[in-house]
């Protein structure tokens, strides 16, 4: 009972402070401006085209923090306040979505091995509970060994995230700064909002792993039965 309620508790906390953090971070520093006084399209833009990435476009998205870079249509979407808003917490998210658009451009083979493992995410993702619930109501190690299979694939998905999103945030940062389109005092700011962002992949791909080790944990015990 007690390790039920640490699994519980750690699966649950540990995304919820994450989100906490990156939320209450991006709130604190959306009240700072930056000194160029260019919004987060302005700055996207100024990036892109400083990298000769003329085909992307920058677009406005719908949501609060739903900025994302679509390697199918070459698109830059940011959130509204981001997309109109001066802030150093929007010239951060900017520039990390077009880092994205700079591993896209330069085949970062993060990004590439990332892209090739969706399709099979997205099966292990939806397929992996059903051999799991069939494996344990019917007690057969191999169906529940395949459903843990099949979740491993969406945790290699966590993992390689990982790299992917440091790396654009590290290209975000020598972006803005090799550019002059933020300063000084900023500089540290916009890497607080990129770290705290960066905890919310770190806290899935550890929920992932946990998860998984408990399945493993499950399975040995199956196997043990026998």
């Amino acid at each position: 009972m007690a390790g039920f309620l640490i699994y519980f508790l750690l699966i649950a906390l540990i995304p919820i402070g994450a989100q906490m953090r990156v939320k209450s971070t991006f709130k604190k520093y959306s009240r700072v401006a930056t000194t160029s006084g260019m919004t987060g399209r302005e700055m996207a833009r100024r990036i892109l085209d400083e990298n000769g990435l003329h085909n992307v476009k920058v677009v406005e998205g719908r949501g609060f923090l739903s900025d994302h870079y679509n390697p199918m249509t070459k698109t830059v979407a940011l959130s509204p306040d981001n997309y109109h808003g001066h802030s150093v917490a929007g010239a951060a998210v900017a520039a990390h979505e077009v880092g994205h658009a700079i591993q896209d451009a330069e085949s970062y083979a993060f990004l590439r091995f990332r892209h090739a493992l969706v399709p099979v995410a997205n099966i292990g993702s939806n397929m992996s509970w059903i051999f799991l619930m069939i494996g344990i109501f019917t007690q057969l190690s191999g169906m529940f060994l395949l459903g843990i299979i099949l979740m491993a694939a969406g945790v290699v998905f966590q993992l390689i995230t990982l790299p992917v999103e440091f790396n654009a945030s590290s290209r975000a940062m020598n972006q803005i700064v090799s550019l002059g389109l933020i300063r000084n005092e900023e500089e540290r700011h916009a890497r607080k909002v990129l770290n705290a962002a960066a905890m919310t992949y770190v806290a899935a791909a550890a929920v992932a792993i946990i998860e998984l080790l408990r399945l493993v944990l499950i399975f040995t015990g199956m196997n043990g039965d026998d």
